[in-house]
């Protein structure tokens, strides 16, 4: 008996037909994002200097170096201190700004559009002017004269003389996390804006009659209900903050001594500036394992926190 009979092969074209639609953009994806990283991968493995030659099998020697490579530590050190020092405000204050911009007063619309307006300003141009704001004769030096705060000004962008806040973190690093921080608080407050308008007030006014209210309320209601927004903020942040670049680009370059040099402007370095691309495939390997252990928490966040958000209430 042939089993593909006509109403087989009917529900067989309407199984098949979703997987045809999507099979161009995954010919896409294939040639621009797949390709490519399998072929990075390879490269990590190679000796590929002369690019003028086809790449040489050196098996784990990259990876030798970038083990014994202190810069590469120190660049990895830098970004774990961007992700403790700029994640922890960019999942706080936006949520602070989401609960001010959400009150019914007249004129709301006008905050909350000055607020997410850091947002869509290009980072060039966001990293030029606070670079002319951090300059010896900046705006900020300036003021700090003026008030008698600092007489010689603060060396934000060039750590000369050595700062480190906290006895950590370079004075220059930090100045650039102000930036993403600065940049991040109007995209994130909107996340926040979604979650909180879709609590509803009665339950604000159920808490109110059991006493709960002011900045009380919030602490009983919003953040409990808040809490998947929380955590996909957090870990958007997290990745965001992982794979910086602009920022230290425009405004430092990495330096001074390497203080502000990230694991992503490393990785462009070496590739671009020093054309060893064999060694940059390796950093980008050690990249992407990070940034792949975010998604997969992201994604389960993603997951846990749906089920959250439609059953919460």
């Amino acid at each position: 008996m042939n089993r593909f009979t006509p109403k087989n092969w009917i529900l067989l074209k309407h199984q098949l037909t979703p997987y045809l639609f999507l099979l161009p953009a995954l010919l896409l994806l294939g040639l621009t994002v797949f390709y490519p990283a399998l072929q990075a991968f390879y490269l990590s493995f190679t000796s590929y200097e002369d690019i003028t030659q086809p790449p040489q099998w050196i098996g784990l020697t990259n990876f030798l170096k970038l083990w014994q490579d202190a810069v590469f530590w120190k660049t990895l050190q830098n970004t774990f201190i961007y992700l403790v020092g700029a994640v922890p405000i960019l999942v706080i204050a936006p949520l602070g700004l989401a609960i001010l911009v959400n009150q019914k007063l007249r004129g709301m619309n006008w905050f909350r559009a000055a607020y997410y307006t850091p947002v869509i300003i290009s980072i060039v141009v966001a990293g030029i002017a606070w670079k002319w704001l951090y300059a010896e004769n900046g705006l900020l030096n300036q003021l700090l004269k003026t008030f008698g705060i600092a007489a010689e000004g603060i060396p934000w962008l060039t750590d000369n003389p050595p700062i480190k806040l906290f006895g950590i973190v370079p004075i220059s690093l930090a100045s650039v996390m102000v930036v993403t921080v600065w940049k991040g608080l109007g995209y994130y407050m909107v996340i926040y804006l979604a979650g909180l308008q879709s609590i509803p007030a009665d339950v604000y006014e159920a808490a109110a009659i059991d006493g709960s209210d002011g900045i009380r309320k919030h602490l009983d209601i919003t953040v409990p209900l808040m809490k998947p927004y929380l955590a996909l903020v957090a870990v958007i942040s997290a990745i965001s903050a992982t794979k910086v670049f602009e920022e230290v680009f425009i405004m430092t370059k990495g330096q001074p001594l390497n203080n502000s040099k990230t694991i992503v402007f490393y990785l462009y370095e070496q590739a671009f500036d020093n054309l060893a691309i064999s060694y940059a495939c390796t950093i980008g390997l050690v990249l992407f394992l990070i940034i792949l252990g975010l998604s997969v928490l992201r994604l389960a966040i993603n997951q846990q926190g749906g089920d959250n958000i439609d059953g919460r209430l």
